[in-house]
């Protein structure tokens, strides 16, 4: 299938944003762990999390979380220490994520994990038990899914859990939000110092939460109000916190370089929302270090693009493991859109204004990354018209997302491939 999509030549409107998946999940695990009777107020409705909230419900003995990385981290920690044997399988593509580090980790606190194919990568068998737990060191550049899948489960060890992080530390909000989180949820989880994290073998509460919307998901809205060339483009995403402990959220004070400014309103009934607005000139050059919002990295590279913005972003080491190699896959569809998109280091992409010979009749192929299809829409407001194919990817976090863009005045008609 292929979307056709044509923009608006106006752009207003309150758009409904899905709630946080990486509140929604972590919320979901903690909840389990903490046998809490209330259920977390504003779930996600997506691919990642229906599947978590399915696995958590049956429990069946294959798990099967299809393309959900953050699924198979944190419900690999969980099983873990969940009585009972499982197994842990996905889709093809997630055969071949790495979860050798979490796995390692696991098995020193006493985890019982065995590799059914592919040392180091899934589907796991697991046979779940009680850990003890003490301290334990890890790498502090892999993922931080790994990270806070090893924290949450902390409160339910004997001798709770000590976590030493060697190196650079990336993704630090994530970990960030993983803590408050369980300190939401009554645990006592804290920076103990620069490198290492302390969790108390103190139990999780119930609690009354509600999940905040999702950061990212606003990043797409920021995007179309960089690209759109109404002067008044205006949009109100409700839902969103001035205090968010989001690592996304930081998309605001990236994009007052492009143009955008927000604005934190909050509504009659009491709850909170943004107002995007054009607000001032775009810079003339980006550069950013994205190790702590490496999500956002291709609505930056489609966005300065489209607006003949130079840029070189550093920290993107994490993309060559998400749904699919994003750095390669940036550079193929943007080289459609008539740009060169350059890669260093396996962790950087720099644009110096080469262009090259467009190619926007095959369309924007997503490979089944729900980013892609997110990240490129919105460059119909700048061409005549762009073209999505497999455009269904973005049920995996915004299942609404082309709803929403009609809901603002994008066309869109239907093709096959």
């Amino acid at each position: 299938m292929q979307y056709q999509i044509t923009a608006p030549q106006t752009l207003t409107g309150t758009i409904t944003l899905p709630a946080s998946k990486s509140i929604s999940n972590r919320a979901l695990i903690i909840s389990a762990l903490g046998h809490n009777n209330q259920t977390p107020q504003n779930i996600s409705v997506c691919d990642d999390t229906d599947v978590m909230v399915r696995a958590l419900k049956e429990m069946p003995q294959t798990i099967d979380i299809g393309a959900a990385g953050t699924a198979m981290r944190f419900l690999t920690a969980y099983l873990a220490v969940t009585p009972g044997q499982h197994i842990i399988t996905g889709t093809e593509r997630m055969k071949h994520r790495p979860i050798g580090i979490l796995v390692d980790a696991l098995r020193t606190l006493g985890a019982k994990i065995s590799y059914v194919e592919q040392e180091g990568f899934p589907p796991l068998d697991i046979q779940g038990a009680p850990f003890e737990g003490g301290s334990i060191a890890l790498p502090g550049n892999v993922s931080s899914q790994y990270i806070s899948a090893l924290l949450m489960i902390g409160p339910t060890m004997q001798r709770g859990l000590q976590l030493h992080l060697q190196g650079d530390i990336i993704s630090r909000p994530y970990i960030d939000l993983t803590l408050k989180m369980m300190r939401d949820f009554g645990a006592d989880a804290r920076w103990t110092g620069a490198q290492e994290i302390t969790v108390a073998p103190q139990p999780y509460r119930s609690t009354d939460y509600l999940i905040e919307n999702d950061w990212s998901a606003a990043s797409y809205w920021y995007q179309m109000v960089a690209l759109s060339r109404d002067p008044q483009a205006e949009i109100l995403l409700p839902g969103l916190f001035a205090d968010s402990a989001q690592g996304d959220s930081h998309v605001a004070e990236l994009f007052r370089t492009l143009g955008v400014g927000t604005e934190f309103r909050t509504l009659a009934d009491g709850s909170t929302a943004v107002r995007l607005f054009k607000q001032g000139e775009p810079a003339t050059r980006m550069e950013h270090n994205f190790i702590n919002q490496p999500d956002l990295a291709q609505t930056f590279v489609v966005t300065c693009s489209l607006l003949g913005i130079p840029f070189h972003f550093k920290g993107l080491q994490s993309l060559k493991i998400k749904e699919t190699d994003r750095i390669t896959a940036l550079i193929h569809e943007m080289g459609k859109l008539g740009f060169v998109i350059r890669q260093a280091h396996d962790s950087e992409m720099f644009w110096n204004g080469e262009r090259c010979p467009k190619d926007e009749q095959s369309g924007i192929d997503t490979y089944e990354d729900h980013r892609m299809a997110m990240a490129f829409a919105p460059a119909a407001l700048v061409l005549p018209e762009v073209r999505i194919n497999n455009p269904h990817v973005v049920s995996k976090s915004y299942p609404q997302y082309w709803n929403t863009l009609q809901q603002a005045g994008f066309k869109i008609t239907e093709a096959c491939l």
